[in-house]
């Protein structure tokens, strides 16, 4: 069992319930649940050498993840996989590698969907304000070509941008809810040619700019389009754990 506080790239800290709910969620994700019946207060108690304080934190953290349903008289049964909570960025970092790569493709799916419709809405609306936000990201997504770290955050506030101009409240929210994979995607497609996504970005800025949203739907359509390739070799890499946070 780890320690009670457990440090991680030297900077953040677990408690002790947040350790045990990663055990268990890897526990179930292995199949290693029989029968569908996950521990209850007493069997974590047990088996991990824990208070009945932290085995109820453990299944609160578990059930606020939608990982498990504790029904009255405290009988906890684990929910569908299908059903967890994906956009929990602690739960995705305690997900085993497979299962966060065939995330970023469904995410990826979304974004498939629902980007090209963004852009098109926000050529429509977007300000000379938001256009001026957007130029300045272009510029530095430029001069950052050769930090993909860093780029990454100005990429994520352009897409950002274009959403927010979009100005739908729910799916500013859906986009938002969404970052930590989004940030987990760009990780990967990041990896390959900034100087080309940096001139898929200026494609969609100038058609955002000439306020034509046929154009700025096809330029965000072949900007994300383009990225699938990249995603979809993921499954054949050495596995690479995302850095979403706790």
């Amino acid at each position: 069992m780890p320690s009670r506080q457990e440090a991680v790239g030297g900077v953040k800290l677990r408690t002790l319930p947040v350790q045990v709910a990663a055990q268990l969620i890897r526990r179930i994700v292995a199949g290693r649940i029989e029968d569908g019946r996950a521990p209850s207060e007493l069997d974590i108690a047990q088996e991990f050498g824990v208070s009945r304080v932290v085995a109820r934190e453990t299944l609160k953290i578990l059930a606020s993840l939608d990982v498990v349903d504790i029904a009255q008289g405290r009988r906890v049964t684990v929910r569908p996989q299908a059903e967890w909570d994906y956009l929990s960025p602690q739960l995705i970092e305690w997900l085993p590698q497979d299962h966060v790569d065939g995330l970023l493709r469904e995410l990826h799916q979304v974004r498939e969907l629902l980007e090209p419709e963004l852009a098109a809405m926000a050529a429509v609306a977007i300000t000379d304000e938001t256009l001026h936000r957007l130029r300045a990201a272009l510029d530095r997504m430029a001069s950052l070509e050769s930090d993909s770290d860093a780029y990454l955050e100005v990429d994520h506030e352009f897409h950002m941008e274009i959403c927010r101009a979009a100005d739908n409240r729910i799916l500013d929210r859906i986009m938002y809810s969404a970052r930590w994979l989004g940030a987990a995607s760009r990780r990967v497609t990041n990896q390959s040619n900034l100087p080309a996504a940096t001139a898929d970005h200026a494609e969609i800025y100038q058609a955002l700019a000439n306020r034509d949203p046929d154009a700025a739907r096809a330029a965000m359509r072949d900007h994300v389009r383009g990225q699938a390739p990249l995603l979809a070799r993921t499954a054949s890499r050495e596995p690479q754990r995302n850095g979403a946070p706790d």
